[in-house]
Protein backbone atom coordinates (compact mmCIF):
# COMPACT_ATOMS: atom_id res chain seq x y z
CA UNK A 1 0.00 0.00 0.00
CA UNK A 2 1.90 3.01 -1.29
CA UNK A 3 -0.63 5.72 -0.40
CA UNK A 4 0.35 7.30 2.93
CA UNK A 5 -3.21 8.40 3.69
CA UNK A 6 -4.49 4.86 3.13
CA UNK A 7 -1.78 3.62 5.48
CA UNK A 8 -2.85 6.16 8.11
CA UNK A 9 -6.48 5.03 7.79
CA UNK A 10 -5.39 1.44 8.26
CA UNK A 11 -3.25 2.37 11.27
CA UNK A 12 -6.24 4.20 12.77
CA UNK A 13 -8.51 1.18 12.35
CA UNK A 14 -6.00 -1.48 13.39
CA UNK A 15 -6.47 -1.12 17.19
CA UNK A 16 -10.25 -1.31 16.75
CA UNK A 17 -10.65 -4.22 14.32
CA UNK A 18 -7.21 -5.78 13.89
CA UNK A 19 -4.70 -5.77 11.07
CA UNK A 20 -6.49 -8.01 8.59
CA UNK A 21 -9.89 -6.32 8.87
CA UNK A 22 -8.28 -2.88 8.78
CA UNK A 23 -6.51 -3.70 5.52
CA UNK A 24 -9.66 -5.18 4.01
CA UNK A 25 -11.76 -2.23 5.19
CA UNK A 26 -9.50 0.31 3.47
CA UNK A 27 -9.66 -1.69 0.24
CA UNK A 28 -13.45 -2.12 0.40
CA UNK A 29 -14.13 1.52 1.25
CA UNK A 30 -11.86 2.72 -1.56
CA UNK A 31 -13.78 0.55 -4.02
CA UNK A 32 -17.10 1.70 -2.56
CA UNK A 33 -16.26 5.30 -3.52
CA UNK A 34 -14.97 4.24 -6.93
CA UNK A 35 -11.26 4.57 -6.25
CA UNK A 36 -8.23 2.42 -5.76
CA UNK A 37 -6.40 2.41 -2.44
CA UNK A 38 -3.54 4.24 -4.13
CA UNK A 39 -5.78 7.10 -5.29
CA UNK A 40 -7.51 7.93 -1.97
CA UNK A 41 -7.01 11.56 -0.98
CA UNK A 42 -8.11 13.81 1.87
CA UNK A 43 -11.29 14.86 0.11
CA UNK A 44 -12.43 11.21 0.30
CA UNK A 45 -12.18 10.99 4.09
CA UNK A 46 -15.74 12.14 4.90
CA UNK A 47 -17.26 9.54 2.56
CA UNK A 48 -14.96 6.81 3.80
CA UNK A 49 -15.71 7.68 7.42
CA UNK A 50 -19.48 7.68 6.82
CA UNK A 51 -19.28 4.28 5.14
CA UNK A 52 -17.10 2.89 7.92
CA UNK A 53 -19.76 3.60 10.54
CA UNK A 54 -22.14 1.22 8.78
CA UNK A 55 -19.50 -1.42 8.09
CA UNK A 56 -17.92 -1.39 11.55
CA UNK A 57 -21.16 -1.20 13.51
CA UNK A 58 -21.77 -4.90 12.92
CA UNK A 59 -18.32 -5.82 14.22
CA UNK A 60 -17.69 -3.42 17.11
CA UNK A 61 -21.02 -1.74 17.86
CA UNK A 62 -22.38 1.71 17.08
CA UNK A 63 -20.40 3.74 19.62
CA UNK A 64 -16.97 2.33 18.74
CA UNK A 65 -17.77 2.45 15.01
CA UNK A 66 -18.62 6.15 15.28
CA UNK A 67 -15.46 6.84 17.27
CA UNK A 68 -13.26 5.05 14.72
CA UNK A 69 -14.96 6.88 11.84
CA UNK A 70 -14.42 10.21 13.61
CA UNK A 71 -10.71 9.44 13.93
CA UNK A 72 -10.56 8.64 10.21
CA UNK A 73 -12.42 11.85 9.38
CA UNK A 74 -9.94 13.81 11.53
CA UNK A 75 -7.01 12.62 9.41
CA UNK A 76 -7.85 15.46 7.04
Amino acid sequence: MANLLAQRIEETLRPVIGTVLATVSVDVEAKRIGKSVESIDRSDLPSIADNLVDALRLVVGQELAQAAAARVRDLA
